[in-house]
């Protein structure tokens, strides 16, 4: 009987180190799409350059009011611009311009009205952060740690996040951090709202 319990555990032993080199040894080749891809969007890129510049090649003129007609060389149309804006374009001929437009917009959820205190102790928070401006304590179960607040408290108002749990705080109560006793004692004990940043 013993003889059949060690031959059981020398082979699931030995199926476990096959199934273990079998895994490490699988290699994972690069798409070859991807790789024919980069040359092919380069060669776009380039050719789509160059048609562009052979493209815009445009005769100015002026008229009596100052202004500057500009027209391209292959079609009738004309645009009337003025000279601030001709001057403008020809200062920066030769560099990139890019227009940053890309904006972040947080969508809140609101968490409704918490019972918030001030707290001016030093230390490290239970996500091993020292204590410093724009930490809170808060019930986990409430407010999961690592979450990011918008809080509505007056001047203390902000974005903050929750990074400790504090000792006898318990559903919808927080502790925020300020940076010196005598703050803490004017912020007193006070009705705040809550939003969580998504």
């Amino acid at each position: 009987m013993r003889n059949l319990v060690r031959g059981g555990l020398l082979l699931l032993v030995t199926s476990l180190f096959v199934v273990f080199i079998y895994a490490q040894t699988r290699k994972e080749t690069p798409s070859s799409a991807a790789i024919d891809s980069q040359p092919e969007i380069q060669n776009n890129l380039k050719a789509s350059n160059t048609n562009k510049t052979k493209a815009v090649k445009k005769v100015r003129t002026k008229d009596a009011a100052g202004k500057t007609k500009v027209a391209a060389d292959n079609s009738e149309q004309a645009t009337e611009t003025n000279e601030e804006e001709i001057a403008a374009n020809s200062g920066d001929q030769g560099k990139k311009l890019v227009k940053k437009t890309a904006s972040v917009k947080a969508v809140a959820t609101s968490r409704g009205s918490f019972s918030a205190t001030a707290y001016c102790l030093s230390g490290r928070t239970a996500m091993g952060h020292s204590v410093r401006r724009g930490l809170i304590a808060a019930d986990p179960r409430v407010l999961p740690l690592g979450s990011t607040v918008v809080i509505e408290a007056g001047p203390w108002s902000g974005t903050y996040l929750v990074s400790d749990t504090g000792g006898g705080i318990k559903g919808k109560e927080i502790d925020i951090w300020v940076a010196s006793c005598s703050e803490a004692r004017r912020f007193g004990r006070r009705t705040v709202q809550i939003s969580i940043l998504k």
